[in-house]
C-alpha cells in the first residue's frame, strides 16, 4: 500500500481492479490503497432478515429511494468520531455521484430519515463504501433494500470489502482475493444500471427473502 495524490478516475481504475482508497482518519490528508487477502461480499440472495427485522419492517411504514439525498447520506457516514472518509474521499464521491457512478440509498420511516447506505458503481458492481443509521433497523433496512434492488437490476456482486460481526450476521460471506477478481472481472463486463429498476417495497424485500431463506 503507498500513499499519494487520489483523484476521482483514478478511484475507479482502482476499483475495476479491486483495489480501494482509504485514509487513517477523517483528518488526515493523505489516502492509501487497500487490496485484502480476505474480501467480504454480500451474496445478492443471501440476505437475512431475522425474525424481529421482518416484524420492524411489517409494523412500519418503510420506504427506500435511490439518489435523494446523497449528500446528506455522505455527511452521515463521513461524521463520526473514528472514519475513514477524508476530505479528499467525500470530494471524490461528490464527483463520481455526479457523474453517475456513485449512488446512495435512503431509507424513510414515515417521512424521517432512518438510515442509508452508499456506493459506487462499474459494471454489475456494487462497491459498497459506508452506511449508517439514524434510529434503530436503519442501515439493516439499507442493505435489504440494496440487496434485493441490485439483484432486480442486474448486478451480480455486490462488494462489502471487509466482513464484520455485523454484516456476517446480515448474510455476509468472505473469499479469496482470487474468488473476487473472478467474480469482479464478470461483473464490471455487464451491461446494466443501477437506476433500471424501481425501488422495491417492503413486501418485495420480505417476498425475496422468504424465498432465499
Amino acid at each position: 500500500m503507498s500513499k499519494g495524490a487520489v483523484s476521482s478516475q483514478l478511484m475507479l481504475l482502482a476499483y475495476s481492479q479491486g483495489i480501494f482508497p482509504m485514509a487513517e482518519t477523517a483528518t488526515d490528508p493523505e489516502l492509501f490503497w487497500v487490496d485484502p487477502k480476505r474480501r467480504g461480499i454480500f451474496p445478492l440472495n443471501g440476505f437475512h432478515i431475522s425474525r424481529s427485522m421482518r416484524q420492524f419492517l411489517q409494523r412500519n411504514t418503510i420506504t427506500a429511494t435511490l439518489n435523494t439525498d446523497f449528500e446528506t447520506v455522505l455527511f452521515h457516514c463521513a461524521n463520526r468520531e473514528d472514519t475513514w472518509i477524508n476530505s479528499t474521499l467525500q470530494a471524490n464521491y461528490k464527483e463520481l455521484h455526479a457523474l453517475g457512478q456513485c449512488h446512495s440509498l435512503e431509507v424513510w420511516q414515515d417521512e424521517n430519515l432512518l438510515g442509508g447506505v452508499f456506493g459506487i458503481t462499474i459494471g454489475g458492481v456494487f462497491c459498497g463504501e459506508s452506511m449508517f443509521s439514524l434510529s434503530r433497523n436503519g442501515s439493516k433496512s439499507a442493505l435489504a433494500f440494496l440487496t434485493v434492488h441490485l439483484k432486480n437490476c442486474g448486478f451480480s456482486l455486490f462488494d462489502t470489502q471487509f466482513i464484520t460481526d455485523h454484516l456476517q450476521s446480515l448474510g455476509a460471506i468472505e473469499i479469496s482475493r482470487a474468488t473476487y477478481q473472478s467474480k469482479l472481472a464478470d461483473a464490471i463486463k455487464l451491461p446494466v444500471s443501477i437506476t433500471s429498476q424501481p425501488i422495491p417495497d417492503v413486501q418485495s424485500i420480505l417476498q425475496r427473502n422468504t424465498q432465499t431463506s
